[in-house]
């Protein structure tokens, strides 16, 4: 159980070190949210954080479509010979 602790003006919460583990929240950045039953303390989602692997999950599955493989399997142009 934790309770709230002063900090200067404001209120803090000391999080023991074995739920910091758990929660994967060493060195974090945190964000809160005010919900219906409380404070949800979670880390900050960093914008595209974990896109590589999620696209990369996505090409493994056997959902792709015959477009899909055509743009994927295009080959590279070189910007030679186009005027922008």
């Amino acid at each position: 159980m934790t309770t709230l602790i002063k900090i200067g003006n404001s209120q803090g919460v000391r999080i023991p070190k074995a739920i910091i583990k758990q929660a994967n929240l060493h060195d974090a950045e945190l964000e809160f949210k005010v919900i219906d039953e409380g404070l949800l303390i979670q880390p900050v989602k960093k914008v595209r954080q974990g896109w590589k692997d999620q696209f990369d999950k996505a090409l493994m599955s056997n959902d792709l479509q015959d477009s899909d493989h055509e743009w994927l399997d295009a080959p590279l142009v070189e910007d030679e010979g186009w005027e922008w």
